[in-house]
């Protein structure tokens, strides 16, 4: 672990210092009630001195199965799927740990004269990277001895390149890649950030189609799942693993897992992972130039700062082998960086909606994804009790901007602006609007040639909230831009925090117990 440990729950003091809610394109501080529970993320564990030998040794002593090596022989048709870019958050200094792991496998692949070798990059349902995005993550090298016919984005929508396997006992469809499917050897290469990637959720979402998510990213899966990041306690991992196994039967897949820390600042950023407590004069005068500076940044130049400034994210483990029993592994290291321990639920929680989520890498934090980082993400970063208690008041900082990305999320507008009016209701809206988002042929297109997540998306991304919204009493956006953004999507709206807990007194009484979860960095609670 890194010096400087500190306590990871702070009560706050009547002289305590003001709190920093969200980053990215903006800074908030706000002074937290008397007694407000702060609860900060795990210092970075240490990253491992060597990533690449690390690697190499993962792959040569995997867990369940034999070494990479053995499996090799020339002539032979070799896949390497790999995940996208929607992690890590910010995107990682260089090189990308991807980029590491594929070297060092293409380089034993050409040792054993594999030549029949494709990348897929396993979007599902996600946009296509760019071929600039692509050159970052895989590097010079291999980008440009593979791109683009033999390194590309699946492809979701290509018939001719999706093969059925047919169905759980459960009749969940398994539909993946044909290439994948057809090659001798599946070589996964996974980047996991928190505990819910990973596993058979790779190759079994990943590599598939609609026909496949509908299985579990509905609202009855997610709402049936005990925290999402708890993959011993999701209904969506359960689906996604019966779904798995079907694959694995028909496939030979050798997984290559890794966990990467919470390092999200470099110096001279790195204090702001640290409680205010412990800034000194310096970074106190640091943050409040950045701030100044951002506050006269236009809102388009603000972003591009934010998406250009890369995190120091470093290699704290690496397991390779057979799906569930290298998973086994990722999740418990997983844990291990990011639990928490945390006594007991709070009547008022506060959380600060960063900028960035997996879904708007180099683009716009659009009102859906805000709703999924605070109902989804946030709500379910926790093992055991969810941090508010059942029908309690969740406060969240952030803007709210009416702003889409055009070419990224344009079915995210229609739904915003035609559905969310109509109805709020998860069940509603599948069953009456999600087939024709799914179907519409010209969101099929700009997935398939442009840049734009699958048309049926952003109805995921309101599902993921689901055990969110069902959980909570109410929600209270402070500091948004206008009311009627957190008001279309059922919040109330307030003009700053404090009016918010004001507001959040009316029902929880005078003294409520009130909790800041103070991320980012990644922080899970294990709620007591």
């Amino acid at each position: 672990m890194v010096p400087n440990q500190y306590d990871n729950v702070i009560y706050t003091e009547a002289d305590s210092p003001a709190r920093v809610l969200h980053y990215g394109e903006d800074f908030i501080e706000e002074h937290m009630p008397v007694g407000t529970r702060v609860i900060f993320p795990k210092p970075p564990m240490q990253g491992l001195a060597n990533p690449a030998a690390a690697i190499r040794y993962a792959i040569n002593h995997p867990e369940g199965c034999d070494p990479l090596f053995s499996m090799l022989k020339p002539g032979m048709k070799v896949t390497i799927a790999v995940d996208d870019i929607s992690l890590p958050l910010p995107q990682m200094t260089l090189p990308d740990i991807r980029q590491t792991i594929m070297e060092i496998v293409l380089e034993m692949l050409a040792d054993y004269g594999v030549e029949d070798i494709h990348i897929i990059v396993a979007t599902a349902f996600h946009r296509r990277m760019t071929d600039a995005e692509l050159r970052r993550m895989a590097g010079d090298k291999i980008f440009n001895a593979f791109a683009p016919d033999r390194f590309y984005n699946f492809d979701g929508e290509d018939p001719d390149q999706m093969v059925n396997l047919g169905t759980t006992e459960l009749g969940e469809v398994v539909e993946l890649n044909r290439r994948a499917v057809e090659s001798d050897l599946v070589i996964y290469v996974n980047l996991n950030l928190v505990p819910m990637d990973g596993g058979h959720k790779s190759v079994a979402v990943g590599l598939s189609g609609y026909k496949s998510l509908q299985a579990h990213h509905n609202p009855k899966t997610i709402l049936e799942s005990d925290s999402y990041m708890d993959p011993y306690n999701s209904e969506l991992h359960n689906s996604v693993n019966r779904q798995g196994k079907i694959a694995n039967a028909n496939m030979k897949v050798f997984t290559i897992e890794t966990v990467v820390n919470n390092r999200m600042y470099a110096p001279p950023l790195d204090f702001l992972a640290k409680p205010e407590e412990m800034w000194t004069g310096f970074d106190k005068s640091k943050f409040q130039a950045m701030k100044w500076a951002l506050s006269k940044a236009p809102r388009a130049a603000k972003r591009r700062i934010m998406h250009a400034t890369p995190s120091p994210f470093e290699l704290i483990a690496v397991y390779a082998g057979e799906t569930e029993a290298a998973h086994k592994k990722t999740v418990a290291k997983c844990f291990e960086q990011y639990l928490v321990p945390v006594e007991g639920q709070c009547d008022v929680l506060i959380m600060g909606i960063p900028f960035v989520s997996p879904y708007n890498v180099n683009s716009i934090l659009n009102p859906l994804l805000v709703q999924v980082m605070a109902l989804g993400y946030f709500h379910n970063m926790y093992r055991g009790k969810p941090l508010l208690k059942k029908g309690g008041t969740l406060i969240i900082t952030h803007p709210c901007y009416d702003e889409f990305h055009a070419g990224h999320h344009p079915s995210y507008i229609e739904f915003f602006n035609r559905l969310l009016p109509e109805t709020l209701d998860s069940h509603k809206l599948r069953h009456k609007y999600e087939q024709e988002f799914a179907t519409n042929p010209n969101y099929i297109q700009m997935y398939r040639r442009g840049h734009a997540y699958h048309g049926v998306h952003p109805f995921y991304m309101w599902y993921w909230g689901e055990n969110g919204r069902n959980h909570v009493g109410r929600v209270i956006a402070a500091g948004a831009e206008s009311p009627h953004v957190p008001e279309r999507m059922g919040w109330e709206w307030s003009p700053d925090l404090q009016t918010a807990i004001e507001m959040a007194r009316d029902t929880e009484g005078p003294n409520p117990d009130i909790t800041l979860f103070h991320v980012p960095p990644i922080a899970m609670v294990d709620v007591k």
